[in-house]
């Protein structure tokens, strides 16, 4: 029997591939369980190594399985932090930050690494904080960490240079009231947030800061919080790994005015 061609079997790979995902989907190999091994497969599907490898390569790629040096192939766990980005707004303790609150109501454990740094910045951050060209911006970068040292998001907040100069926002490391809280104290109270949602693929930087493997799309949540008098005082952009987030919002139906 002539040997086939990596074209002839590239229909047959794809088929495969499908397979196996339905097979992960349906919960016969759950979340954390180890694929059979290349050899196991290969003879399960009549089909080469080679050809596994190729279709294992695939899984890789979108996100569905990962590699383990000396171990084998596993099915990516998921277990995904709710995100609820109205609890910003929510009454909490006054030394309890957002993060920390978030990961109390999910009862589980975490930490973050919070560095301040003064920049120009991007453009589409100067246009949504209505900047002039040129004016510098102070920003806090924060890596989230949940259940260990996995990095769980990113959250970088921006608010110009001179309303925070010489306040508590710019010191590094958490806050323990919470840097909204410093913005009010200094009369810029944040009571309305504009959300948007973009779904895209990661950009180099994110992938070496969050860790993630090959085929992860996360979503980026920009945040513009405006004070009383709608002005725009800080924009966030929280980046959420599409393997550790699940971002739930709350609507309330406004009260029909009575006639």
């Amino acid at each position: 029997m002539p040997n086939r061609s990596r074209s002839d079997t590239t229909p047959r790979i794809h088929q495969i591939a499908s397979d196996l995902r339905t097979r992960i989907d349906s919960g016969e190999f759950s979340p954390g369980a180890k694929l059979p091994s290349t050899r196991e497969l290969s003879t399960e599907y009549d089909i080469s190594q080679q050809a596994i490898a190729r279709v294992i390569a695939l899984l890789k790629a979108d996100g569905v399985v990962e590699g383990r040096q000396g171990a084998g192939v596993f099915v990516r766990a998921w277990r995904p932090l709710v995100y609820r980005p109205q609890s910003e707004f929510r009454r909490k303790p006054p030394t309890v930050d957002i993060f920390t609150s978030l990961l109390e109501s999910e009862g589980r454990d975490g930490s973050q690494s919070i560095e301040v740094d003064i920049c120009l910045p991007a453009e589409s951050i100067r246009r949504r904080l209505q900047l002039a060209e040129g004016e510098r911006v102070a920003v806090r970068r924060r890596t989230s960490y949940v259940d260990g040292q996995e990095p769980f998001a990113t959250d970088d907040s921006y608010v110009a240079l001179k309303l925070v100069e010489g306040s508590e926002w710019m010191t590094p490391g958490s806050v323990d009231r919470g840097t909204n809280q410093v913005l009010a104290e200094l009369g810029c109270r944040l009571v309305q947030a504009l959300d948007e949602i973009y779904v895209r693929m990661p950009r180099p930087d994110e992938v070496g800061r969050l860790k993630l493997p090959a085929g992860t799309p996360v979503a980026e949540l920009l945040t513009t919080g405006h004070d009383r008098d709608g002005r725009p005082v800080q924009v966030t952009s929280c980046i959420l790994p599409g393997d550790r987030h699940v971002v739930v919002y709350e609507r309330t139906a406004p009260q029909e005015d009575s006639e």
